[in-house]
């Protein structure tokens, strides 16, 4: 099976930064895009950041400029540089995955991560 583990978050203060990392393993061919979502309590989960297999990227207009993702083919990994950081910032951030797992199968997964908590204190 895939899994995704997030790892990364914490507490840090206004204008500080964090990088999240999140890695996937298990039976893996292909990845396709990565992404990484955040969601505060009682909000609705937010696309934060998206880079996809030929390393184009898009962001959510509330992190441009300040956060930046990038992935690792050979280590199955994605990341999430985050700077000047806002409490506004603060929240859950989630990892995704979507990618192939067999040589016959084409079929694409999704899969997603349990989360890393991001708290930025004002």
């Amino acid at each position: 099976q895939v899994r995704l583990v997030e790892s990364g978050g914490g507490l840090v203060q206004a204008g500080g930064s964090l990088r999240l990392s999140c890695a996937a393993s298990g039976s893996i061919l292909s990845i396709k895009d990565m992404k990484w979502y955040r969601q505060a309590p009682e909000k609705q989960r937010e696309l934060v950041a998206i880079i996809y297999d030929d390393d184009s990227t898009n962001y959510a207009d509330s992190v441009k400029g300040r956060f930046t993702i990038s992935r690792d083919n050979a280590k199955n990994a994605v990341y999430l540089q985050m700077n000047s950081l806002k409490p506004e910032d603060s929240a859950r951030y989630y990892c995704n995955m979507n990618m192939r797992i067999g040589v016959l199968d084409f079929r694409l997964y999704d899969y997603w991560g349990r989360g890393t908590q991001v708290t930025v204190s004002s």
